[in-house]
């Protein structure tokens, strides 16, 4: 389960900005770009999103060490994630993470300055300064045409080398993600089913502790 949770972080965690492409480092790909503005243009349309989806993480020798399936709601800048024994509420202000097992919740700031990878930007334009792009071509996935994009941060301390992106060419929408880990294990989050037109009501991004009674709440704010 812990492994788990360190996929989850590492999708929907912090990674820092770099304000310039290294020299050396290789030049982007216009062909990606292409295909990876077309996705976050596509998704900018959504007013709000729910999603089912699944993350499993497998070890250096292909070993399958997990799967949890979880949700995901998102409008705006907020975001509420739902995977067994934890939860994350994004009210666009702070973030909430209630752990299910101590009954526990920590509520911290946002930083603006660390432009944090959210669900969101998952789906968008977080790319064009995290990462060198290029386009590996065409593969099929679950029976359909999907494109395969793949990402080198540009930032070395990152405990990640390589992300690979699926795209589905006919919706212009990111069908799963693989994340590659310098230790070795990799993390696969896969899109099982997104819901572009269900409204999302407000209150599923904000914390309500009257739901979990007896919760202890540590406010790092």
């Amino acid at each position: 389960m812990k492994k788990i949770i360190a996929g989850l972080a590492i999708l929907i965690g912090s990674t820092g900005i770099v304000a310039a492409q290294p020299q050396g480092m290789g030049k982007n790909d216009p062909e990606a770009k292409k295909v990876l503005d077309a996705v976050s243009a596509k998704f900018k349309t959504f007013k709000s999103v729910q999603s089912d989806f699944s993350l499993s993480i497998e070890n250096n020798a292909g070993k399958n060490l997990g799967t949890k399936v979880g949700k995901v709601f998102m409008k705006g800048t907020r975001y509420r994630v739902t995977i067994p024994g934890q939860e994350i509420f994004c009210d666009g202000s702070n973030i909430s993470t209630y752990d299910k097992s101590a009954n526990e919740l920590t509520i911290t700031k946002i930083d603006p300055s660390a432009n944090a990878i959210t669900p969101q930007k998952v789906f968008t334009n977080f790319y064009d300064k995290d990462f060198l792009y290029k386009l590996n071509g065409d593969v099929k996935q679950g029976g359909k045409a999907v494109q395969e994009i793949e990402l080198t941060p540009l930032d070395k301390t990152k405990p990640f080398f390589k992300v690979l992106v699926y795209v589905d060419k006919k919706t212009n929408t990111i069908t799963s993600t693989r994340v590659f880990e310098k230790a070795g294990n990799k993390y696969t989050y896969s899109v099982a089913k997104m819901n572009t037109t269900v409204p999302v009501n407000d209150a599923q991004f904000v914390f309500d502790a009257k739901k979990y009674p007896g919760v202890e709440i540590i406010d790092l704010r």
